[in-house]
């Protein structure tokens, strides 16, 4: 007799995701991740809503009134008024004008609720969205993905919620990594910092993927989710209210995640906030940051950033906001570590000098959406009393794996060996040692010797073995470091031209 196959079932959040694309049709991505996960997060409240309602209408023997907007305030719950309630949305999923209906319970939930104002996506009744499909999104939402209303089943949307961000930022290519960094990166930056209590801050916050894992970070190792607070900024609207819809249906406070569309730099929302904690991922080499408007700014303790690249104003900005045993971890394009140009270098010197740079390590090629620029993670720190005159240099590069032919992915594994190397030498336990080719500790004054350079690959060496040496990857690693040296080159010839074109001539 043939043996039976076993057939594994995919996860829920992959069979919805496969569902909901199908219903997709001709719509764009970018468009439609606002439809589903607008609905996800109805559907999400609705959940919250539905078991408080349930309980006080039992207690209504007792004085409780399940219609008064303000024991759901009390209990930190959103009302939803009968007119946008999953059960009427439900009932009307097959009737012509469901996209107006869902409009219609979007802006009720809005006046209902002051935090949510200006939050919500009213996009159901476009032309191009078809009404049966529509009906169709809502009962898979809905019948899919719950079966009661157990705190689970929120948990459980909350996770869905997330994996379809990532979804729709993996469908949207380069312009869906202007809100989404990517799971791996976020899990290893929280990992390694470990934001137990305090302030959180992230003054470009896209879509609050560091707020949501810092907050599982508190969970998983049974700490108290009051004892961090979080403080956030963004200057695109569209991925501000994908933050605020992130955060709502993780139960997460958001009232202190700001929107303006000046941005950090000209129109900082929180210049009085000290945090524990810095975690970001701000643009890549941004060249259009207004570094002209803010030459004599207070923040540019260690050097005035040049006009032309963003990386160590972004830099200043954080060490500025930091408490004074403050941390921050964030992502830069691996050539802050090393450039020279309108004064980066002097400023990356002065930082090194002052014992702020605690780690640096380098990332694998491809982790990425929105770029191919090679880039790396360092870590901040005040006030070190511990390997006080060291560095931790991780080179990473040839860590992940592939999830397809464009994007690569850092494994819980990979993630467990970079935080674990980083607490041990941090914590100046005797289990840490140099591996070679891997991690190197290495004092100021050798950095210094090599004129302050912070790549990696100068300090950890060659492994011991090179058996496995991979010679693609190490070629596609060179020859993107290699383009990105060439676009700086034009960028900064651009910028030369352009400078030279203002000079008046007398």
């Amino acid at each position: 007799m043939s043996k039976k196959k076993t057939i594994i079932e995919e996860p829920l959040e992959k069979r919805l995701w496969k569902a909901a694309d199908k219903l997709r049709k001709n719509i764009d991505a970018a468009e439609y991740k606002h439809v589903v996960l607008g609905l996800i997060f109805l559907r999400y409240i609705s959940v919250s809503f539905e078991r408080l309602y349930a309980e006080l209408v039992k207690q209504q023997a007792d004085g409780a009134d399940p219609e008064d907007r303000e024991e759901y305030l009390a209990e930190n719950v959103f009302y939803v008024p009968e007119s946008a309630r999953w059960s009427h949305l439900v009932a009307n999923a097959k009737n012509p004008q469901i996209g107006r209906l869902i409009d219609e319970a979007m802006d009720a939930i809005e006046r209902e609720n002051r935090s949510l104002k200006g939050v919500l996506p009213k996009v159901f009744s476009r032309p191009n969205l078809d009404p049966t499909s529509l009906g169709e999104l809502i009962d898979l939402i809905g019948n899919s993905t719950l079966e009661n209303t157990s705190t689970k089943s929120a948990d459980l949307l909350g996770h869905v919620f997330e994996y379809f961000l990532g979804e729709f930022a993996l469908a949207e290519g380069k312009k869906g990594g202007q809100f989404y960094t990517p799971r791996s990166v976020v899990e290893l930056l929280v990992t390694m910092l470990e934001p137990y209590q305090g302030r959180v801050l992230d003054p470009c916050c896209g879509s609050g993927g560091m707020f949501v894992q810092s907050d599982k970070f508190v969970r998983q190792h049974q700490g108290r989710v009051e004892d961090i607070s979080i403080y956030g900024q963004e200057s695109n609207q569209t991925t501000w209210r994908l933050c605020k819809m992130n955060l709502a249906i993780r139960g997460i406070d958001a009232s202190q995640v700001k929107w303006n569309t000046e941005g950090s730099f000209l129109n900082d929302a929180h210049k009085d906030v000290k945090a524990d904690y810095v975690i970001a991922n701000p643009p890549f080499n941004d060249s259009d940051w207004s570094g002209d408007q803010l030459r004599g700014d207070a923040r540019w303790q260690y050097g005035v950033p040049p006009t032309g690249n963003a990386n160590f104003a972004w830099i200043q900005h954080f060490v500025y906001h930091l408490a004074p045993k403050g941390q921050a971890g964030f992502v830069l394009a691996k050539g802050s570590l090393t450039s020279k140009t309108g004064g980066e270098g002097e400023i990356r010197r002065a930082l090194i000098d002052k014992g702020l740079i605690a780690c640096i390590v380098n990332l694998p090629a491809k982790l990425f959406l929105n770029t191919q620029i090679p880039a790396c993670l360092w870590f901040v720190s005040r006030n070190r009393t511990k390997r006080a005159g060291e560095i931790l240099f991780i080179d990473a590069r040839n860590m992940g794996h592939l999830i397809n032919r464009r994007t690569r992915e850092l494994t819980e594994d990979d993630i467990s060996t970079i935080a674990d190397t980083y607490h041990r030498w941090r914590d100046e336990s005797k289990d840490y040692a140099d591996v070679p080719g891997f991690c190197a500790s290495v004092p100021v004054s050798r950095v210094a010797e090599l004129d302050y350079v912070l790549t990696p690959g100068r300090y950890v060496g060659l492994p011991e073995e090179e058996d496995d040496f991979n010679f693609a990857e190490r070629f596609t690693a060179l020859r993107a470091e290699f383009e990105e040296q060439l676009k700086e080159e034009e960028r900064l010839n651009k910028v030369i031209l352009e400078n030279l074109s203002k000079i008046k001539i007398d």
